[in-house]
């Protein structure tokens, strides 16, 4: 226990994406916030006293830029969208809300358990760095579902991926997220590259966990060789 890392999530997604889908506001999805963040304490807390000493806490992800709700919610308002990513700002604000959250209840724990590392992982800012800058990762179509159905975004709840009427993309590798809700391997090796060796993991994993930079540099190196610092 005390010589692994223990990646705690990213948890949250679910506690959110059904209750959306069943037509939840926002208002009422800010409710639950408190209890999914301590849920996750509560978790902490338990594999630190089975001898837990490193732990890898992630965010939840940009769900402004998820083809689902981008197609969920659209609007015809074009104050309700980032300019710079075609993001709807209001879902984002919600999972910043959620990893402000996050984050300071992290900072709670740390001074509760100076002798465990616990690093903040965030997914969110690693996945926005690539909504920003698509094309500076390879990406064509950041807000589209590589597999789905006809639309916007690709993406129908009447035709999801792997039910009749949907289409998959010749190149997964230019899309960002696979099915509408899950990111591609291509999204998630550029993410996890910017986690692991980047600027998106606070303290620095690279400083603490040199044997696992060791072993993922096969895995994530090739797949971006040549992409700028993340």
């Amino acid at each position: 226990m005390g010589r692994a890392l223990f990646v705690v999530g990213e948890i949250g997604g679910n506690d959110y994406n059904h209750p959306l889908a069943d037509g939840a506001t926002l208002d009422e999805l800010l409710t639950f916030v408190p209890d999914v963040i301590r849920t996750m304490s509560l978790t902490i807390h338990a594999l630190i006293s089975h001898g837990a000493k490193t732990l890898l806490v992630p965010t939840i992800y940009p769900i402004g830029c998820v083809p689902m709700y981008l197609t969920q919610f659209q609007s015809q308002k074009t104050e309700d969208y980032d300019p710079k990513t075609g993001c709807i700002k209001r879902l984002n604000e919600f999972a910043e809300y959620h990893n402000a959250m996050l984050s300071d209840e992290l900072a709670n724990l740390r001074l509760l358990y100076p002798h465990v590392t616990i690093i903040y992982g965030n997914y969110y800012e690693a996945s926005m760095n690539i909504f920003r800058n698509p094309k500076k990762f390879g990406f064509h179509y950041p807000l589209m579902a590589c597999c789905g159905a006809k639309g916007p975004y690709n993406c129908s709840s009447t035709a999801t991926c792997g039910n009749p009427g949907f289409t998959v993309c010749s190149d997964p590798s230019k899309y960002v997220s696979w099915d509408g809700l899950h990111m591609t391997e291509a999204a998630n090796k550029v993410i996890a590259h910017g986690v692991l060796r980047g600027s998106y993991s606070s303290p620095p994993i690279s400083n603490i966990c040199s044997d696992i930079m060791h072993d993922s540099a096969s895995l994530l190196l090739p797949s971006i060789s040549g992409v700028a610092k993340i």
